[in-house]
């Protein structure tokens, strides 16, 4: 099926851009509507969500070292439920997939190529992605090792070329309204780090798998502190208004201007995004490749990339049909229906396979007395 190996590293490199990515663009400014001016405590309440799903997904690991959620789950539940829940699973990352591309397209044609069809911007990626998903686990791991730096870098740079804007009177009053808001403001940003589920399907291919846990926790809090620190920016340069942008990071980054020569560079910062972007949904396309093989228990999974980039690009055009449905779904759905097939069921799956294994260990030994 997938005979390549990557380090710990290489999978936090992998799972870093699989969250921020989309994350630094819209979800600062969903957070701002609930959390106001409290914003910047929300990500570390969303972060929870994450570090439970890390511990999840590896102690389903250690458990079943050798296989995927797709192939253990009909060890926990049995064959046809298990087929059922992977069949879901899977649909959810598919689709997840398309609305991923559909963001990054609505962003790109809506802020710098306008006058490019998006269905152009879209194929164009997953054409791109698909020979990267082909080269196997190892080529996207070594993929984001070389990709990430190039992509976290920039951001502070450009934070850092921020500072003369920032007014930091824009934090204040903290907690006006108790804690009630940041935590409504964490529902969101917690969806996307539910999402760190997707290291269930990489941990079989480490190579230093006693360092997985680890590496999985040092991403959560990687991906915490970078929302903060974005977060915080936006509010120093926008202040109340942060709620009423769509791409708050990318409207504080026009405020950049030195000597009036230095000026305009979101389009930089567009290109540099681009990177992430890329890492993101390549990781999401591997997972949704993989993860049909082994549900239709195929011995190879390249033969199912391009029918998979198919199903992208088709629910990348029909799911959402505007920016607007876009937004609405990051709000209303997305968050909810990630932490359910991410966080609550793969903890429910847990749960009973721990359950099972007491039982089955309490049987032999008193089969053996």
């Amino acid at each position: 099926m997938e005979k390549g190996k990557i380090s710990s590293l290489q999978m936090a490199f992998m799972l870093y851009p699989a969250i921020v990515a989309t994350a630094i663009l819209g979800v600062p400014s969903i957070t701002a509507k609930y959390a106001k001016t409290d914003l910047w405590l929300s990500p570390i309440f969303a972060a929870l969500i994450g570090y439970l799903t890390v511990y999840i997904a590896y102690k389903l690991h250690q458990l079943y070292p050798k296989q995927t959620v797709i192939q253990f789950t009909e060890k926990i539940i049995g064959r046809i439920p298990g087929k059922i829940f992977g069949f879901l699973l899977l649909f959810f990352y598919i689709q997840n997939t398309g609305l991923i591309l559909r963001g990054y397209a609505e962003f790109v044609v809506g802020s710098f190529l306008v006058r490019t069809p998006i269905s152009v911007i879209m194929v164009s990626m997953v054409l791109l992605c698909a020979f990267i998903v082909r080269g196997g686990i190892e080529v996207l791991g070594r993929a984001a090792e070389l990709f990430v730096p190039v992509f976290i870098f920039p951001i502070f740079i450009l934070i850092i070329l921020l500072i003369p804007d920032l007014e930091f009177k824009n934090i204040f009053p903290v907690l006006a309204d108790g804690i009630m808001p940041p935590i409504k403001g964490s529902i969101v940003p917690g969806g996307w780090f539910s999402e760190f589920f997707l290291m269930i399907f990489l941990l079989p291919f480490l190579v230093d798998m006693k360092k997985g846990m680890k590496s999985g926790m040092m991403s959560v809090f990687a991906v915490m502190m970078t929302l903060i620190v974005v977060n915080l920016t936006v509010l120093f340069v926008l202040g109340s208004t942060t709620s009423t942008k769509l791409y708050p990071l990318m409207n504080a980054s026009r405020y950049i201007s030195f000597a009036d020569f230095f000026e305009h560079v979101e389009s930089a910062a567009m290109a540099v995004w681009i990177v992430g972007a890329f890492v993101k949904i390549s990781v999401f396309y591997y997972v949704s490749a993989l993860g049909t093989a082994q549900w239709l228990n195929l011995s190879d999974y390249r033969p199912v990339v391009w029918p998979i980039g198919i199903l992208i690009v088709i629910f990348s055009l029909w799911s959402l049909p505007s920016s607007v449905d876009v937004s609405r779904n990051d709000i209303n759905v997305f968050p909810l229906q990630g932490i359910l097939m991410q966080t609550i069921i793969p903890l429910l799956l847990l749960l009973i396979a721990v359950v099972r294994k007491r039982n089955r260990k309490g049987t032999e030994t008193s089969r053996m007395d």
